[in-house]
This record gives structure tokens, C-alpha cells and sequence, in this order.
């Protein structure tokens, strides 16, 4: 048997909760990844991806709270979850600063997720050995 070496990851999701699977596999990778020894660099959240970022999701109780169980997963192992600065403002979600950059009345970015731009992204693109994505499958 050969030895595999660890590689080192960054995903990418662009399907939102509730209306792919995007988040549900994408958070069954990582947890399959870690377990055999490979990291995860970074989550990058982008289009209706950042939606699962909200801290006001509320889905019925015998449902999996996607957002509760990313946020717990991120904390949990220590790995950043960025959400596309862009898509996120274009879908309403925001954090304390851009809540008063823009005078709105509340923010709404669920914690340990952050607000960033693309270079978060490229970076992951040439710190992780790999970069997989996970889409809404339309």
C-alpha cells in the first residue's frame, strides 16, 4: 500500500442552503478530509453560496440548521470561511462595518464567517494543494 501524501484544500460553494446540496456535501468532504489527515484551508463562499453566512436562517426544527452546522465545523478546526464581499452586499448580507458603511439597520453575517474580496480566493487557489468546488447543480 502506497503512501499517500496530505493535501491541503479549498472549497469553494456556490449553491445555497435549502436549495442544493452544495453545503451539505461540501461540509461531508471536509469532514471525510480531515478525518484522513488532509486540511482545509479555507471555505470560500460565492453567489448564492454566501447564503449560508446568515445568521437570520431559520429552518424548521426537524431540519439541519446548515448555517449553525458550517459555523460549528469552521470554529471547531480553526479554518477560515470567507464570504465573497460582493455577492454577499447583492444578496443583503452584511457585516458591522459595511451595516454602517451604508447606514443599514442591521448586520447579519453569521460568526466565524468574514467579509472579503476575490483575493481570497486566488489566495487559496495558490496556498491549497487542490480547490474544489461545489455548485448548485443547475
Amino acid at each position: 500500500m502506497t503512501d499517500l501524501k496530505a493535501e491541503s484544500f479549498t472549497l469553494v460553494i456556490t449553491g445555497a442552503p435549502y436549495s442544493s446540496q452544495a453545503p451539505q456535501t461540501a461540509l461531508a468532504f471536509a469532514k471525510a478530509a480531515l478525518e484522513q489527515g488532509h486540511r482545509i484551508d479555507r471555505v470560500f463562499l460565492y453567489g448564492d453560496g454566501v447564503y449560508l453566512a446568515s445568521a437570520l436562517v431559520a429552518p424548521p426544527s426537524d431540519e439541519t440548521h446548515w448555517p449553525r452546522a458550517w459555523s460549528g465545523f469552521l470554529e471547531e478546526h480553526a479554518v477560515p470561511g470567507i464570504a465573497c464581499i460582493a455577492s454577499a452586499l447583492r444578496r443583503g448580507l452584511v457585516d458591522e462595518s459595511e451595516k454602517q458603511r451604508y447606514e443599514l439597520a442591521a448586520a447579519n453575517l453569521l460568526p466565524p464567517f468574514v467579509l472579503a474580496g476575490l483575493g481570497e480566493w486566488v489566495e487559496g487557489n495558490i496556498k491549497s494543494s487542490r480547490t474544489l468546488y461545489f455548485h448548485a447543480g443547475n
